[in-house]
């Protein structure tokens, strides 16, 4: 029996920050998430202006991870819990919201050049509102494959196991090659899978894939092959479906239209969150309103 055929969703352009463009790949209209993964922007690679970076204010989290892969240039960290860290390449930071917590990103260096992947984890019912935590990741695994150089963020592949601590069933793996390359990726049967290419152009199972789109695999396929022509640099994704319906609203992961509405309260009132760090030049970031909105999981 043949595995299902992959799936294209676009991704749609748009601003974080004071006015860094991004292309967000999930969630999407058609596909929210995949396995835990429920968000996916790919910002750059962008060289800013002199006196020009990303800047993102002070901004409340609930009920997820976020994961950020930073490929170039480097960004400031500074959360509630008291941490100021600054990402270099080659590193991941991960930040457990948890029942609640706050974080500012800032550009180390304005004038600089940018490339980064910034995902979020939907955190299961189970470990939802656990404590807050922030972790920084220097050293992970990597491993040649046919040209590739596969570097595992999240999860386990290649013999390879991460050191990202996750809650959910979930693999996260950069591949980056200089020139051409050809490799077969084992997959999980019961994972299923979204590949996004971050730099030139790359064939999935010989589906050609550009920048801007993700190619999403259904669950039941063992092997993917990955090649290029040339230079090109691939993110995938996978995880097993995650089986819980979700809210995913301006920065919160949450079950119901209450948990969110609290969570906006609470940041508004200055309560829960506690204070972040000071260090950011951006200004403090408040949600949209929810009047008349009525969210439903999905």
């Amino acid at each position: 029996m043949s595995a299902p055929a992959p799936i294209r969703y676009p991704s749609r352009t748009s601003i974080v920050g004071e006015d860094t463009q991004i292309r967000r790949a999930l969630p999407n209209r058609e596909r929210r998430t995949v396995g835990a993964w429920c968000f996916l922007d790919h910002l750059g690679p962008v060289q800013f202006a002199p006196g020009k970076g990303m800047h993102v204010g002070p901004h409340p989290h609930i009920g997820l991870q976020t994961f950020t892969w930073m490929i170039e240039g480097e960004v400031v960290h500074r959360d509630s819990l008291g941490y100021e860290q600054v990402i270099r390449p080659g590193q991941v930071n991960l930040m457990t919201a948890g029942r609640g917590i706050a974080h500012t990103e800032d550009s180390a260096q304005d004038g600089a050049v940018m490339h980064a992947a910034q995902l979020w984890i939907a955190l299961p019912d189970a470990e939802k509102n656990r404590e807050p935590a922030f972790q920084n990741y220097a050293d992970l695994p990597t491993a040649d494959a046919g040209g590739w150089r596969a570097r595992v963020l999240a999860g386990s592949a290649l013999g390879l196991t991460a050191p990202t601590q996750v809650y959910s069933p979930l693999v996260g793996i950069d591949f980056t090659a200089a020139a051409a390359a050809d490799t077969v990726l084992p997959l999980q049967a019961d994972f299923e899978y979204g590949a996004m290419v971050l730099r030139g152009q790359a064939e999935l199972d010989g589906e050609a894939l550009p920048t801007g789109e993700l190619l999403y695999f259904p669950p039941g396929r063992t092997g993917l092959r990955l090649r290029c022509s040339a230079a090109a640099q691939v993110l995938l994704l996978g995880g097993r479906p995650l089986g819980e319906p979700i809210m995913v609203w301006w920065n919160f992961v949450a079950r119901t239209h209450e948990e969110i509405q609290q969570a906006a309260d609470d940041w508004n009132a200055g309560q829960r969150f506690g204070t972040v760090r000071e260090g950011s030049t951006a200004h403090r970031l408040t949600p949209p309103s929810l009047d008349g909105v009525h969210l439903r999981p999905s």
